[in-house]
């Protein structure tokens, strides 16, 4: 071999590495553009099918985090001024029907009772009539008043919201049959009253010192009722700041009961939510104070308007507020969800925080979604 050979194949040997390295670097590079690229499409797929999926299940499965546990709030307050003798509950007590809250010295009002039961006799003698008869009919007719009055203001509150189904048919039921009870009471105790009257006499039934003398035994035996306030229903006892010695003032709240017979979900849903949810969808709620747990529910009603800060004073013109950015802020509509069955009873306080979601229809594929997001939000609200 001549020495030029020699030469050229030492270069061609000594170049090879760096053509192999130049070469593999080409590859390497060529490779690179390629991974990317396929990251990037399935990046993009993943936020499409997201996306998607967002915008489907927001008209099949809409959900809400921002849902409230509500309920009956009653402030308690007497009908009758005095000094508060006795309190009977605590601050957070449970309370059955009808149970005694507090006691309102009675001392004034019984003095006041005989007081007109004297006026009544001193009348009649007046007049010359028997009126023991006319007097003891009286105070059963005003127990009997009294008594409706109470049971009138718990149906009530039950018939207000009978078309919602908050609350179950059977107690609407019972309660306008305890306000026929009452009533038949009380037409008996005015018949009693009025035999009694006419026994009287029409001369001592019409004559004015005995009408008044009526009137004001009425009203005395009333207030003697009305110094013991009790329990319009089952409920609870909150906000007590009272003790005994306290001068209640008729009308002026002295503690809260909060009642446990209606109770419900008000979910603030989008308006674009409501697309398609009815009366009666079936719905799940999980509330804050029951990590983990999924309790049923069905909705009952969606709210008609809502107060969006547009109204004016008369002589005023409109405001306008412009909202900025390309996407406006959702307006959120009430809607009212029942508790199916009983496994929240327990965990269901005013005010309490939860979230709902609701199935609207029978797609399986997004309602098994929904059924797992649901969950997730359920372990979730350990931490939050």
């Amino acid at each position: 071999m001549s020495n030029s050979e020699k030469t050229n194949d030492t270069e061609n040997r000594s170049a090879s590495p760096e053509n192999s390295a130049e070469e593999n670097r080409e590859a390497t590079t060529d490779k690179k553009p390629a991974s990317v690229r396929k990251l990037t499409l399935i990046m993009v797929g993943v936020v499409l099918v997201f996306f998607f999926w967002y915008v489907i299940a927001d008209r099949l499965t809409p959900s809400t985090n921002q849902a409230r546990v509500r309920g009956y709030i009653v402030p308690i307050a007497p009908q009758v001024s005095g000094v508060i003798s006795e309190i009977n509950v605590a601050v957070n007590a449970v309370v059955k029907k009808d149970q005694e809250l507090f006691k309102i010295d009675p001392e004034p009002f019984e003095i006041s009772v005989r007081k007109a039961e004297a006026d009544l006799q001193k009348a009649g003698q007046d007049i010359g009539a028997e009126t023991a008869g006319v007097a003891a009919s009286q105070a059963s007719l005003a127990n009997a008043q009294a008594s409706l009055k109470r049971v009138q203001l718990d149906a009530n509150r039950l018939i207000a919201v009978e078309d919602q189904g908050v609350v179950p048919q059977a107690d609407v039921d019972r309660a306008r049959a305890r306000v026929d009870q009452e009533k038949a009471k009380v037409i008996n105790a005015e018949a009693d009253l009025q035999r009694a009257k006419e026994r009287l006499g029409s001369k001592g039934q019409d004559n004015p010192k005995i009408q008044k003398a009526l009137s004001a035994l009425e009203k005395a035996r009333l207030d003697l009722t009305n110094s013991v306030v009790i329990a319009p229903s089952f409920g609870g006892i909150t906000d007590v700041r009272v003790d005994a010695g306290h001068y209640a003032q008729a009308g002026k709240p002295v503690m809260t009961f909060v009642s446990t017979r209606a109770v419900w979900v008000e979910a603030y849903m989008r308006e674009n939510n409501l697309g398609n949810i009815e009366a009666g969808d079936e719905a799940e709620i999980v509330l804050d104070v029951a990590p983990g747990k999924v309790f049923k529910g069905e909705v009952i009603s969606i709210g008609y308007g809502v107060n969006w800060g547009q109204t004016t004073a008369p002589g005023e013109l409109p405001k306008i507020s412009v909202s900025s950015g390309w996407l406006r802020d959702p307006q959120r509509f009430p809607v009212i969800i029942k508790f199916v069955g009983d496994d929240a009873k327990g965990f269901r306080r005013e005010g309490g925080q939860a979230d709902v979601i609701v199935y609207t229809g029978g797609n399986f594929l997004f309602n098994a979604l929904g059924w797992l997001q649901i969950r997730l939000t359920s372990l979730f609200s350990y931490v939050y």
